[in-house]
């Protein structure tokens, strides 16, 4: 479960986030929503510890993470988080098979046991024809789950999205999407996913609406839980 409590965020004279209240049940997919600059992304990057808060508290399956220094930090998201974003960020000189090992590698996970999880994902993603491949010989939308498989490796307890089918066509995205609900339901995973599409969010299990760095509607149910 994520909580989030009295979050405020703030870029100079600009506070993008101002104090935001929030819990996403255990195995939920919940999109946000909203216009730019209302703060989602600043929201998620805090969730994901990549980014601090000025002010309030963090916690994930109950543990308080604005609390951690940067080590454990590292290491919790390293281990808890899944990320993908709306550019897949695969290093190109390696291949499907190399990029999606390497936060299991940074998790000291053997090789060979690293590697075999890997096929598994890229596996159950449709990818286990193109292990070898290189990102620029692959599909845009290969590419995307080629960013899911590595973002499941380590068997996180929470994948967070921001605009991950931003870059793809109509065929790719609905496919993405399809297999975040999959994640949702197979694996019972918790998902947060920043998107502009409502018919994707629709779907979803609740919808946050944030503008001008607040909770627009979708918090404050959310809160009795």
């Amino acid at each position: 479960m994520i909580k989030v409590e009295k979050i405020t965020k703030s870029f100079g004279d600009l506070q993008v986030l101002k104090g935001i209240d929030l819990v996403v049940p255990a195995g939920k997919l919940y999109s946000i929503v909203g216009p730019s600059g209302a703060g989602k992304t600043t929201l998620l990057q805090i969730i994901g510890t990549l980014s601090q808060p000025a002010a309030g508290n963090v916690f994930i399956n109950g543990q308080n993470i604005s609390i951690m220094n940067e080590r454990q930090l590292s290491d919790f998201r390293n281990r808890q988080i899944g990320f993908v974003f709306q550019f897949h960020y695969l290093l190109p000189e390696f291949s499907a098979l190399e990029n999606v090992c390497i936060p299991a590698f940074i998790a000291k996970t053997p090789k060979k046991e690293a590697e075999q999880k890997a096929k598994e994902y890229l596996d159950f993603l449709g990818l286990s024809h193109r292990l070898n491949h290189k990102p620029g010989e692959l599909s845009g939308g290969e590419r995307q789950r080629v960013a899911v498989a590595r973002a499941l490796i380590n068997n996180p307890a929470i994948i967070l999205a921001d605009e991950p089918s931003g870059n793809l066509d109509t065929k790719n995205r609905e496919d993405l999407h399809e297999l975040f609900f999959t994640l949702r339901d197979k694996f019972k995973q918790t998902l947060v996913i920043v998107t502009h599409d409502e018919s994707f969010a629709a779907q979803s299990d609740a919808i946050i609406r944030m503008k001008d760095g607040l909770i627009e509607s979708g918090g404050e149910s959310n809160l009795a839980i």
